[in-house]
Order: C-alpha cells, then structure tokens, then sequence
C-alpha cells in the first residue's frame, strides 16, 4: 500500500498551526497519566527492601518485579491498538483507572502473593498509559508541532524515570513504602479529569474484532522468554532441560502469533507495518536502546548506594546529573525536530553518545570520585535523550492514521521488552560475577546496606568486588548501544503527514463527543 507521507512529500506541513486550550488540557492529563507509568518503573525497586521485610518473602521478590513487567509490555500493543478502533478517550481513561486500582490494591497488600498478584493488575494499566499518551499526541497536535511535545513527554518521562529513586527512597525512609502505591491515587484523579475534559476528538465508527488469540500468544511468548532469563542463569542453569523447554515455548509461542497476526482481521500488531522500512528499524533500534537504558537507569543507583555507601534518597540526588542531561536533549531534540522535520540526526548522535558513556561508566571503581562519576552520569542521561522520542516520530510520520495506535504502541513495546530482558540478562551477570569474585554472592539490598559496616579487609573486598561486577554490567552494554548505532544509521528521513489526515485538533470537536 502507498504510503501517504512517500506520495506527498509536497504536502509537509510547514507552517505552525495553533494548539487550542482543550488539546493542551488532554496533552497534560495524558502526561499526568505518563507520570504515573515512567515513575512506577523506578521507584518501587528502591522500596523493595522494606517491603519485603514487612511482607516477607525475599525469595519471591524477583516476582514483584516480573510480573509487572510480564504484564505491562505484553498488553501494550493490545492498549494501542484497542484505542485505534474504540476511540482514545474511553480507553486512555480505562488506562488509568486499572492502573489506580492496581495502585490502591498493592498499598492494601498484606502478603508478598497478594502484592504479586496486585502488581501484575497495576502492570496491565500501566501498559497503555505511555503508549496511549504518545497516540493521542498524534491525534490533537498538527505534525509540525509533535517533535515538540513529544520532546516534553521524553522530559517527563526522563524525570520520573531518573527521579523514581529519589522518590522511592523519600517515601521509604518517611510515611513508608506503601505510599509509593498510594500517591497515585491523585495523580491518577487529575488525570482522568482532565482527559475527560480536554480529550474530545472525534473517531471513526468501526467494526470491532479484537485479536484476543494474537494477545494471548503474546503474552506467553514474552512470559516465556522472561521467565527463562530470570530463572537459567542463577537457579539451573542455562542450559539446564526445564529453562531450554522455557525457551524453546517462547520461540514457538512467537511463530503462532506471527502465523494468527497473519490471519487476524485486526490483529494486534500488524504485520504489514514490517514492511515499512521505517517501522522495521524503529523497533529494532528501541529493543537495543531500551536495554541499554535501563541497564544504566537501574544499575547506577546501586552503584552509588554499593560503592560509595550513599543511602537511597542521596543515591537518587548523585543521579540528578542524569536527570538534567536527559531533560535538555530530550525537549531540546523535540524543537528541533519541530522546526526542521529532521529526526536521523539525533538517534544517530544519540546511540554514540551512549557508547562513550557506558565505556567511561565501565571505568568506574572504588576511588573515583563523585565529579567524575557525575559527568558520565550526566552524558548517559544526555545519550537517552536523544535516543527516546525521535523513533515514535519516525514511526508516526510513516505510518497512516488508522495504524498510528498500533504502531506506536508496537515500537513502545519492543522498547520495553528491551529494557526487560537488558535488566534480566544484566542482572545476571551482576550476580555471577558478585559470586566469582567473592563479593558476597548476591545483589540484594539488604547486603548492600550492610557493606559499610563490614570491618576490613572483608569490607575492601565487597567494595572492589561490586565495582567489578558493575564495571562489567556497563561494559556490557557498550556493544549494545553499538549495534543500535550501526542500525540507526539505515533509518529514512520520512516527510510529515499531512495535516489534513490527522485528526482533528480537540479544540474543534463537538461536545457530543
């Protein structure tokens, strides 16, 4: 099918168009909703000491987290794609209202099972809000302007991501840590206010035929996948007969879904989209990006807090350079990208920037100081934003209107299975490199905490033996971020749509709507 973008290039949109007061209400109630997923995704791991000491359970405690993993990515598609034929509003909402009762449930908690359980519902909610905030991004703002607010959103996204320590460990050391689950509630309340109120473009009358068998084979397949990454390694082995049979479930499990996506009337992700040359490489330069990512964004606080011995709250402070580095790349790309239309530029730059700042990462040690620390902490957090939010616009500026939800939510899917699986494969690593170096077997918080205490020379040896196993964590993912890099270069500069084929800004919407 011709794609209206390579028919029209004539047709780029070049002349601002004004955001009206109803749009920029469904652009902040849809970052509100944002918040709340960017942020969950750090701010729990700080807390999970305590809560485990509350609930019980430390051998269970992998659970919180894959779960909600498990969940999140494998219903994010199925999120996008639902919006697509439902309409955003009542599904942006519906986003937001699971992930707040997911949120209560999990404060509510009163066994490790019952927050396993409650953290996969909270998974399924926060699978859309990201997804969904960026489709309606392209629904109520012309494309000349979404580089900008997307830019704004990586900025968001970037503080509740850098920040979730700092915030984890605050509500952790005070009120305690179910009001990490808690302060979600307004959030979550502001949010679907303001949707309901900001967010009333029309959507086309469809018929519905949600691919259910498509989201279940999905969801088996990831499942699969990220059991076996966080059991081989560390439990069996991996090439023991139970993690190979997880595996090998995983490859077949993704074979079906190709085969049902193939026969699906609506399916899930469609797979005409690979045949954009575009879509193609946006997924495939998320998948690496995110797991680069996140091997920095979870690995580097635990860095501070092992080696330098900072607590929580101060591990979150030493990670602001971060924080500002990804904040100014990030809004600053989205300008430009608003004022250009040229995107190749920043993926490209981006992925380089990552490749020296893990490799300067790698170098840390025992002796080095903060100002050194800080200045490649604040280069990864400048390399992230300039790698976010130029895909999901390569990606929508390729793609037609009827596909947008599905192929934003697709490649934020393949972002966030990258970050999972980095994560499990990184962590490890950590974990077998910790126990040949003799650095005390394992990574739980709690050894952590404790590693000042230590009288010396065992205290010299946990210290160094972390700071090897780190050094080799952000080793790792150099090689990553490469590839990325070497695949960011055959991406295709697409010109905007066209405004006419976007929808219509929400300010001109009826109030039937």
């Amino acid at each position: 099918m011709e794609n209206p973008a390579q028919a029209s290039p004539a047709a780029e949109d070049t002349s601002p168009q004004p955001i009206g007061r109803q749009a920029k209400l469904a652009i902040g109630g849809v970052m509100a909703a944002m918040l709340l997923s960017a942020l969950d995704q750090t701010v729990v791991s700080i807390a999970l000491p305590s809560i485990v000491s509350d609930l019980g359970g430390l051998d269970r405690l992998p659970w919180v987290v894959t779960v909600y993993l498990v969940t999140s990515m494998a219903v994010t598609p199925l999120w996008g794609k639902i919006s697509d034929l439902y309409g955003r509003r009542p599904v942006v909402q519906g986003a937001i209202t699971v992930f707040v009762l997911g949120s209560v449930a999990c404060a509510g908690a009163q066994s490790i099972w019952q927050l396993i359980v409650f953290r996969g519902v909270q998974g399924i909610g926060a699978g859309g809000l990201f997804v969904l905030a960026l489709a309606v991004i392209a629904d109520v703002v012309p494309p000349a302007q979404r580089g900008r607010y997307q830019g704004m959103f990586g900025g968001v996204f970037g503080l509740a991501s850098i920040g979730g320590p700092l915030v984890g460990g605050w509500f952790t050391d005070g009120p305690g840590w179910r009001w990490i689950f808690l302060i979600n509630v307004p959030v979550g309340i502001l949010a679907l206010v303001a949707t309901a109120v900001g967010l009333r473009a029309r959507n086309e009358q469809r018929r519905h035929d949600i691919d259910y068998a498509g989201a279940a084979l999905i969801v088996g397949a990831v499942t699969c996948a990220l059991l076996y990454l966080n059991w081989a390694g560390e439990e069996y082995g991996w090439t023991a007969a139970g993690p190979l049979l997880l595996i090998l479930g995983a490859v077949l499990l993704a074979v079906l879904f190709v085969w049902a996506e193939l026969r699906a009337g609506e399916p899930v992700i469609p797979m005409a989209l690979f045949r954009n040359p575009v879509f193609g490489i946006g997924a495939l330069f998320g998948f690496l990006a995110g797991a680069t990512m996140f091997g920095g964004i979870v690995f580097l606080p635990l860095w501070f807090q092992s080696v330098m011995g900072l607590s929580s709250t101060r591990s979150g402070l030493a990670m602001l350079p971060a924080m500002f580095g990804l904040m100014a790349t990030s809004i600053g790309s989205g300008q430009l990208i608003s004022r250009t239309g040229k995107y190749k530029i920043f993926p490209v730059a981006g992925s380089a920037v990552l490749v020296v700042a893990m490799l300067l990462l790698a170098q840390l040690d025992v002796d080095t100081p903060y100002w050194q620390a800080g200045l490649s902490t604040a280069l990864f957090g400048a390399g992230v934003g300039l790698v976010m939010q130029p895909i999901i616009t390569a990606v929508q500026n390729s793609v037609e209107m009827k596909d947008m939800g599905a192929a934003t939510s697709a490649v934020n899917f393949y972002q966030r299975m990258g970050s999972a699986m980095g994560v499990a494969v990184l962590g490890s690593v950590l974990t077998t490199r910790l126990a040949d170096l003799g650095a005390g077997g394992g990574s739980g918080a709690g050894k952590v905490a404790d590693i000042q205490g230590l009288a010396e020379p065992l205290r010299s040896k946990v210290l160094n033996g972390y700071a090897d196993a780190l050094s080799d964590v952000f080793l790792l993912c150099a090689p990553l971020i490469a590839v990325a890099f070497v695949v960011s270069l055959f991406l295709k500069e697409m010109p905007r749509t066209a405004p006419q084929q976007a929808a219509p800004i929400a300010e001109e919407a009826t109030a039937k709507d």
